[in-house]
């Protein structure tokens, strides 16, 4: 019996990875779980195991970049060794054949993994394999979700898949999806003739087995636009749809078709409205669905509330004008209000540490760092890349952390550790035109620091009425976890800070 070993899901944001490196050759003898080769991402460099013992057939070679799900290599299980072929028929001992009666049906159960530090629970949003059908090792048979980010459910055995979990089910990690039933070995010897004579009858007709078929990050890019396989322009070996024919793939327009007698009614009657009234539907996709899940969760179980107050941005973009073309030319980097607010924050949350305190069961749990996560407008959906230890950070390491949080999040590159673990938010609504808002609490943390746009506005100093410009701030926070004088007082302290940056620098 052959077993395949494909590329294993590594990361949401990782479609493929390079075979840098055979631990084990071809032919060799392989133990189950040994490692045989080494896999590489533009992230991390992974291990790739045996899913079973036997002789290693490889078939991708060092150096191929590999999609996710690629075919890498196979195990040939209680394969004769060479020395075995080499003896005389006589000598050879003969396997025994198995009754299929005698075959035992043994279920292995699939549970929801741990995916990440602060996730307790996820939604399976899909199942890429129905109930009853057969999948092979570590074949993605769903789709699970959490408030963060989107992950795939590989199969842990080759067998019969039995689903337990339905689509859209809120599932806790360690709960059971689905089993798979294995000694399946009958039905998939008696599937091999009927898949080469596709095979034969693919070679006659001149068309490849892999015509038309997308790859896998292809295929999911193919599914959220709504378009058919069918219809995309292939460029790929073989005739197989690369990811880049999914991006640059159009959905076409349908072709209107007008019955006569409703091309009569449309001439003689009398149109009410003049003008376009075209509609347009898209389905949620799964990050959307799970935001808004999570936003309304966060409204309804926690006691939130929000503070405001007014700062005046002069300073700041004075000492911007000032320094920025040297500090450009010094660091690499532009000075943005960014920086000046997250060192403005961990100052405060030094301060005051209920704000970046959280609850978990019973107790509070206070943090001696500031993990600071920013949040980002991405083509998919709202994310929060976390800067860690911002506390430790200069103005100009946060601005490249920025720089390169958000270049992850724009391009879909952000890993789950770069969204998990944040201790208190800050969102700049200033970019889009935002006077004033009342940001929601990005759970479990506590407490949500709203950015707005600068605007020139009269304010009275010295008894004189001057311009200035002004940005209004706003801090959401759990009202269970912070009282009123404390989100007030880290407020003011925010304030400050910044309308006197050089306190930054001396930390008074």
């Amino acid at each position: 019996m052959s077993l395949e070993i494909k590329v294993p899901a590594v990361g949401e944001s990782i479609t493929e990875v390079i075979l840098s490196k055979w631990i084990k050759a071809d032919g060799d003898q392989v133990e189950m779980d040994e490692v045989i080769a080494e896999l590489e991402s533009d992230k991390a460099t992974f291990e790739l195991t045996a899913a079973g013992a036997g002789t290693l057939k490889t078939i991708a070679k060092e150096g191929d970049t590999l999609e996710i799900g690629a075919l890498v290599c196979k195990i040939e299980e209680g394969a004769v060794s060479k020395a075995e072929i080499q003896k005389p028929k006589a000598e050879r001992p003969e396997v025994e054949k198995q009754d299929e009666s005698s075959v035992k049906t043994e279920k292995k159960d699939i549970k929801v993994p741990s995916v990440g530090e602060s996730i307790t629970e996820v939604t399976l949003t899909k199942w890429l394999k129905q109930d009853g059908e057969s999948v092979a090792m570590d074949e993605i048979i769903a789709e699970l979700e959490s408030d963060k980010a989107t992950f795939e459910l590989p199969a842990e055995s080759a067998g019969i898949l039995n689903t337990v979990a339905k689509e859209g089910d809120t599932l806790e990690i360690g709960a059971l999806v689905a089993t798979i039933s294995s000694g399946g070995a009958v039905k998939a010897n008696s599937a091999a003739p009927i898949a080469e004579s596709n095979s034969q009858t693919a070679k006659k007709s001149g068309i490849s087995y892999a015509d038309k078929t997308p790859s896998p990050a292809a295929a999911k890019i193919l599914a959220e636009k709504g378009i058919d396989p069918k219809n995309v322009n292939a460029t790929g070996v073989d005739g197989r749809i690369t990811k880049e024919d999914a991006i640059k793939a159009e959905k076409a327009a349908p072709k209107p078709t007008v019955s006569a007698p409703a091309a009569k009614a449309s001439i003689s009657a009398t149109p009410s409205f003049s003008g376009a009234r075209d509609e347009r539907r898209e389905k949620m996709t799964s990050l959307r669905k799970t935001l808004s899940k999570r936003l309304v969760t966060v409204k309804n179980e926690t006691a939130m509330l929000t503070t405001f107050n007014e700062v005046n941005m002069a300073p700041i973009m004075e000492l911007r004008k000032k320094y920025k073309d040297q500090f450009k030319e010094k660091y690499g980097v532009g000075l943005g209000f960014m920086s000046f607010f997250t060192k403005a924050v961990t100052e405060a949350l030094k301060d005051f540490p209920a704000v970046g305190a959280r609850i978990e069961g019973e107790e509070l749990v206070y943090s001696n760092f500031a993990d600071v996560s920013i949040a980002v407008s991405a083509p998919k959906g709202l994310v929060v890349p976390v800067i860690r230890n911002a506390e430790s950070m200069s103005l100009a390491q946060i601005e490249k952390e920025v720089i390169t949080l958000a270049t992850k999040a724009r391009d879909g590159k952000l890993s789950l550790e770069e969204m998990t673990g944040g201790t208190f938010t800050i969102t700049n609504g200033g970019v889009f035109g935002s006077m004033l808002s009342t940001p929601i609490i990005n759970a479990p943390q506590s407490a949500i620091l709203g950015m707005h746009n600068i605007v020139e506005r009269p304010v009275a100093e010295n008894g004189q009425v001057v311009i200035r410009p002004i940005m209004y701030v706003a801090l959401s926070y759990d009202h269970r976890v912070i009282d009123g004088r404390e989100s007030v007082g880290f407020l003011v302290r925010v304030k400050q800070l910044l309308e006197d940056p050089s306190r930054l620098l001396l930390g008074i």
